[in-house]
C-alpha cells in the first residue's frame, strides 16, 4: 500500500511539474488579473460616491484586492517551482 501511495504522489507531481515552471505563468497571470478588473471596478464606484468617506473605503478595498490577486500569483507561480522541485527530488 505504501509502494501505491508513493507511486500516486510521485505521478502527481510529475503532472503538476509537467504543466508550470517552464516560465509559462498564464493560470497565475489570469488570477491577478482577474482581481485588478474587480479592483477597477471597485475604483470606478469610488469615483460615482458622492461621499468622500465611501470613495475611501472603496479605494481601500481595491487596493486590497490587487494585494490579494499578487499575492495569489505569486503563490501559484512559487507552486510550480515547488513540484519542479519535488519531482527532481525524487
Amino acid at each position: 500500500m505504501k509502494k501505491v501511495s508513493f507511486a500516486l504522489v510521485g505521478a502527481a507531481a510529475l503532472a503538476l511539474s509537467a504543466c508550470g515552471g517552464q516560465g509559462d505563468d498564464t493560470l497565475g497571470d489570469n488570477v491577478a488579473d482577474n482581481y485588478d478588473a474587480a479592483a477597477d471596478n471597485l475604483d470606478a464606484m469610488a469615483d460615482n460616491t458622492a461621499s468622500e468617506a465611501e470613495s475611501d473605503a472603496l479605494e481601500n478595498q481595491a487596493d486590497a484586492l490587487r494585494e490579494e490577486g499578487e499575492n495569489k500569483e505569486e503563490a501559484i507561480d512559487e507552486a510550480d517551482v515547488n513540484s519542479a522541485n519535488a519531482v527532481n527530488a525524487m
